[in-house]
């Protein structure tokens, strides 16, 4: 299996794959998709910087995708663009003929796997961080698996929580929804989790302190040890 580290101004992803061309295939796919968010950036700025859903009339499919995930989770659609770009990626591995292939980017994960596989919790300073994993099963279409923190990263929230994991077949909801979940629920107060229904999303997993809260259908969860150094991380992406 190749694993290749990926980075293009602010996205800083890893990707793997059984083969070159699937390496190459994602990061077209991803380039491709950082070229229409850019594009809508420079028409209309505060696309990048509301917090709130924001409705235009997109033509671009990794911004239309955005703009719909957004509209759902109650945030900015920047909120999706992680999940947006990995997930052109994989869909460019598949075209290419890939039966397994993984897009980290920053934490946001798409993959289609003809195989189990293992994929780490990084929680902070909490003591789960780097002990537990979800085993995933083999997924004949995209998933989503996305991450969002109140404590790690440079990504914004307005939240507490250490990891917030959000498994969604559409992976650009399950980037919004893991924005939406951290900047609300906290230990005492998991209400957001009651405005899933009918959202599209799978399964959750919130990390706060020692506290775990699970929400849906998640894949088995087993004991591991996560190597930090595998961890995708950098500036805020786009």
């Amino acid at each position: 299996m190749i694993r290749e580290h990926f980075e293009f101004r602010q996205t800083i992803a890893t990707i793997l794959a059984d083969d070159a061309g699937a390496v190459a295939a994602a990061k077209s796919g991803m380039l491709a998709a950082r070229q229409e968010v850019e594009r809508r950036i420079a028409l209309d700025p505060y696309f990048q910087a509301t917090f709130e859903p924001y409705t235009v009339t997109a033509s671009e499919k990794a911004v239309g995708r955005m703009v719909r995930a957004a509209a759902g989770a109650g945030v900015g659609p920047m909120a999706a663009v992680a999940g947006a770009v990995a997930w052109s990626g994989v869909e460019a591995m598949v075209d290419a003929g890939a039966s397994f292939g993984l897009v980290d980017n920053g934490g946001d994960i798409a993959l289609v796997s003809d195989r189990e596989v293992k994929v780490g919790v990084f929680a902070g300073a909490s003591p789960l961080s780097g002990q537990i994993a979800f085993r995933v099963p083999p997924q004949e279409e995209i998933l989503g698996i996305c991450t969002s923190s109140a404590t790690v990263g440079p990504s914004i929230s307005l939240g507490v929580a250490d990891a917030v994991t959000v498994f969604a077949p559409d992976v650009a909801v399950a980037d919004a929804w893991a924005t939406a979940i951290c900047n609300r629920i906290t230990a005492e107060d998991t209400s957001v989790l009651d405005t899933l229904s009918g959202a599209g999303v799978r399964g959750v997993l919130a990390v706060i302190g020692d506290a775990v809260i699970r929400w849906g259908d998640l894949p088995p969860i087993v004991r591991a040890r996560v190597d930090e150094r595998l961890i995708t991380a950098g500036r805020r992406p786009v």
